[in-house]
């Protein structure tokens, strides 16, 4: 009795064991099943951020080629500016907590490869947004370099020579009156020039307010990058290598299936060949017998009757030739002597 309780006890232990490492392995499953659908998102929204950089680059070109002070394009970037300002910070938010997730799990002493994976993802995940808003930054740095080109041709026409590094200490003092003074506005295109150096200026201005709100997020996400920058390296080695092996692999599947398809077309060609030549044979071995049994009922009988014919002629021939020569003696008996 106390050997069957004792077995009960371990089975219904080990029981609750299997369920308890199922239930861990079904929450663990369900965790990386949504750390993967966060993923997914983070890749969206930077690919959002890339296309919405693309298109303030258009719009950079936009102002820049049009004479005039164009309110709706510029509304319009300042759209574009703002969402992706909105997206990078959310981007950022939520690969900051993937990161603290994982140095909590390794301050546990995690070791899993779920725990790889994660750290994986998240290490690609920043660079890819880094390279981004990198981009990014050097369209806002190409912009102000090209509206200060254009500021200072709009002095030169307007009379007024200014250096290069006097033009920087009058564009950093967010003061525009400094470009107004000793220029003559008495003509409409004189106060067209004016109006158009200080339309570059506020954007250069506007610019660098954008600037300095994106570089501690900028920085903080290009320093993590960088000391990541090994593993995220090593990462992208064994992709492209496991990239040149997969076409390797399907080039030689497709010469497999090839050589195959050809050795298939051999063997029904050589199948093909056999058969014929057997129904040749088996043809020829049926026309052989029919004609063999065919033959000899009716050839042999016929050579025995032409035999018997040919003795009867025989006979028929002597008996005539006895028959003529008594006549013939008959004949000369009854002949009278003289």
């Amino acid at each position: 009795m106390k050997d069957r309780l004792g077995a009960l006890k371990a089975v219904q232990s080990e029981e609750e064991h299997e369920d308890v490492a199922a239930a861990m392995e079904a929450s663990q499953s369900q965790f990386m099943e949504e750390f993967f659908e966060q993923v997914e998102e983070i890749r969206g929204s930077i690919d959002l951020i890339a296309s919405n950089v693309e298109e303030v680059k258009k719009k950079h070109s936009a102002i820049l080629s049009n004479p005039v002070n164009d309110p709706k394009t510029k509304e319009e970037l300042d759209e574009l500016m703002a969402e992706i300002k909105k997206t990078a910070n959310k981007v950022r938010g939520k690969l900051k907590l993937i990161e603290n997730s994982i140095e909590h799990d390794e301050s546990g002493g995690m070791t899993s490869a779920d725990l790889r994976i994660r750290k994986t993802q998240q290490a690609t995940l920043s660079r890819k947004f880094v390279e981004v808003m990198t981009d990014y930054n050097k369209t806002q740095t190409d912009y102000r370099e090209r509206c200060k080109g254009r500021i200072q041709r709009q002095l030169d026409i307007a009379g007024k020579k200014v250096g290069d590094e006097d033009l920087e200490e009058m564009i950093e003092s967010g003061n525009p009156g400094v470009f107004t003074q000793g220029i003559i506005t008495d003509t409409q295109q004189a106060k067209q020039t004016l109006a158009d150096i200080e339309a570059r200026h506020n954007d250069i201005m506007r610019l660098e307010t954008s600037i300095r709100e994106l570089h501690d997020m900028f920085m903080d996400m290009a320093m993590l990058v960088e000391s990541q920058g090994e593993m995220v390296d090593r990462i992208e080695y064994n992709v492209e290598h496991a990239k040149e092996f997969v076409d390797r692999a399907v080039a030689d599947t497709k010469k497999a299936v090839q050589y195959q398809s050809k050795a298939r077309r051999k063997k029904i060609f050589c199948l093909f060949v056999a058969l014929v030549l057997l129904a040749l044979l088996i043809v020829g071995i049926i026309l052989y017998f029919v004609m063999n049994f065919a033959v000899m009922p009716h050839g042999l009988p016929q050579v025995n009757e032409g035999g018997n014919d040919s003795k009867n002629n025989n006979n028929e021939s002597i008996i005539n030739t006895s028959r003529y020569q008594s006549s013939v003696n008959k004949t000369l008996n009854k002949t009278p002597k003289n």
